[in-house]
């Protein structure tokens, strides 16, 4: 008994020794290793096809909101898959690789994020199908590329409308309509309207269209019915001086504080009586009587600083009516140089008559109980527009700010490329059903491939219907059997208005999708699914010690 107790011992303690495999051994303490199809593939593939699951619920105008709540606490209620990958910090390596392509569309197009990811996440849950049937990774890639170019080529067949002219605001409207209508159902209409003057106004003739031209300023209260649109520019501040009003404003700009230079070096004034002291006071007051005089007698009638206002300045300012206005932004400070064409000066001096900034007036306003400071021009171009929204929360003028930005750049893709692709999933069954064709032709196991790729842009139909509450195959059917005309059924639709499954012609309804915006999103898709497959290993290090990095710092362009 006491051999059997002595050998269990001996080979208990064997088996808890669990020898470290080479490659644990090459690394340092604490590194993962993950490898083989189950550990690293098939893993890779699930978190992609999660993430996409989470945001599949927000496509389209009756997409559902999601209510995120990032590391600083701050609360964001959005459909907007731009603003949700950003809030969620994805931390999953092969899924931020789905994020960074979204990202790269956002700043390609400014639209199409969630196309993007929908799109991605659905050909990695494909590929998983294909991977368990037999299939490797580089078949899988190989069919994805073909069908990825195929795609590209017979995107410019679909197109079914071209904008003759892009400053004609009857022929931009329906087409920023069908882009805020995906964030704002019920308000496309309003805000369109909204987005295309404001777009209008600050449209250069030469230049390509700069998306930062068009500002926003949120102001609480009454509803988004009330949002206006203004040539020119709108600060959230009071003025400094008395005088609240100015008529053709010649404004000077300066970036240091309104206010008399102080010595570098301290200097000490010994004053022996009364008399110095007063004659003291009134060397400083004159030297800043002058320099206001001079400003008056340049014809300077507004001063904008990007610093403290003195008190001495201001009263000499007052007692020369002259406008005193003062912004703490020194982005806010440049855009309003740009608005009114003058030159921000380092120093207090006199602007020369290039320096000197021209509006059509300046003046205090009261919106809602929010007092503001307009500049407002009445010149027919203008460098500057700003849409003032209005709403009763926070949360909902954010919300609209985000539907106006979508908005906006769908004008700027448009003075790149007029073409339109019928909207309403009709162009990702066009696709589907000739590609599906494609892959029946092609010889080799990338077919395969090439018709799951065909597959998943069904998804896009099937995730419109049921956003609605419709049923999905039913419409899907439906849009297949429209689409089987290759000449009339090209441009058929989901109808997300009706109360049963049905379809619609998208150009008869005036339901478009950007060419441009299509193009990118398909090619950032295909990229970041392909990416992924490829890979057959991850390592990861061990965390670093120390302070983490710190999170969270405001962005200066923020009110």
């Amino acid at each position: 008994y006491n051999e059997y107790k002595s050998y269990l011992r001996q080979h208990s303690t064997m088996a808890m020794h669990v020898p470290k495999s080479y490659f644990q051994h090459m690394m340092k303490d604490g590194a993962k290793h993950l490898s083989g199809m189950h550990e690293a593939v098939y893993s890779n593939l699930e978190a992609c096809t999660e993430l996409y699951k989470t945001l599949k619920t927000c496509y389209g105008p009756k997409g559902l909101n999601k209510m995120v709540i990032n590391h600083l606490s701050k609360l964001f209620v959005t459909n907007d898959a731009a603003t949700i990958i950003k809030e969620l910090e994805v931390q999953h390596p092969a899924a931020k690789m789905v994020v960074l392509a979204s990202q790269q569309q956002e700043a390609e197009c400014g639209d199409g994020t969630n196309f993007v990811m929908i799109l991605a996440g659905a050909l990695l849950e494909k590929a998983t199908d294909l991977l368990q049937a037999g299939l490797s990774p580089s078949e899988v890639i190989k069919g994805y590329e073909l069908a990825g170019e195929k795609c590209l080529e017979l995107l410019s067949n679909v197109c079914c409308h071209t904008v003759k002219d892009v400053k004609n605001k009857d022929a931009i409207v329906p087409i920023i309509k069908s882009s805020v209508a995906s964030k704002q159902d019920g308000y496309e209409d309003f805000l369109a309207d909204l987005i295309a003057d404001a777009c209008l106004t600050v449209m250069p003739v030469k230049r390509t269209f700069n998306v930062d031209s068009v500002r926003t300023c949120k102001i609480l209260g009454a509803g988004v019915l009330s949002s206006t649109c203004l040539r020119g520019m709108v600060f959230k501040r009071n003025v400094e001086s008395d005088i609240t009003s100015v008529k053709d404003a010649k404004i000077a700009v300066y970036s240091c504080p309104f206010d008399i230079g102080t010595t570098e070096t301290k200097g000490t004034v010994l004053i022996k009586n009364a008399e110095e002291l007063k004659q003291f006071s009134l060397d400083e007051e004159k030297l800043i009587e002058n320099t206001i005089k001079d400003l008056k007698a340049a014809g300077i009638t507004c001063v904008v600083s990007g610093g403290k206002v003195g008190d001495m300045m201001l009263h000499f300012a007052n007692k020369h009516n002259i406008m005193v206005v003062r912004l703490m932004s020194k982005w806010d400070l440049r855009r309003l140089c740009k608005s009114i064409q003058a030159t921000a000066l380092p120093a207090v001096t006199v602007p020369s008559a290039e320096e000197i900034g021209f509006c059509s007036v300046v003046e205090l306003e009261e919106i809602g109980d929010t007092t503001v400071v307009v500049f407002r021009q009445d010149r027919e171009e203008n460098a500057m527009s700003t849409i003032i929204i209005r709403g009763s929360t926070d949360n909902i003028m954010d919300d609209i700010e985000r539907a106006i930005d979508d908005g906006v750049n769908t004008v700027k893709v448009l003075t790149r490329d007029q073409r339109c692709l019928p909207g309403g999933a009709a162009t990702e069954i066009e696709l589907a059903k000739q590609i599906m064709s494609y892959g029946e032709q092609h010889p080799g196991i990338e077919q395969y491939a090439i018709k799951k790729f065909a597959e998943a842009f069904e998804v896009f139909p099937k995730v419109l219907a049921e956003n609605t509450g419709l049923r999905a195959n039913e419409v899907l059917a439906m849009m297949y059997n429209a689409h089987s005309d290759a000449v009339s059924g090209i441009n058929a639709g989901v109808d997300l208005e009706a109360d049963n499954a049905a379809v619609v012609d998208a150009v008869e309804r005036q339901i478009y999708d950007l060419f441009l915006t299509k193009y990118w999103g398909i090619k950032f898709a295909v990229n970041a699914a392909t990416t992924v497959l490829v890979v057959d290993q991850i390592i990861m290090a061990k965390q670093a010690g120390g302070p983490k990095p710190r999170k969270g710092q405001a962005d200066p362009d923020d009110d």
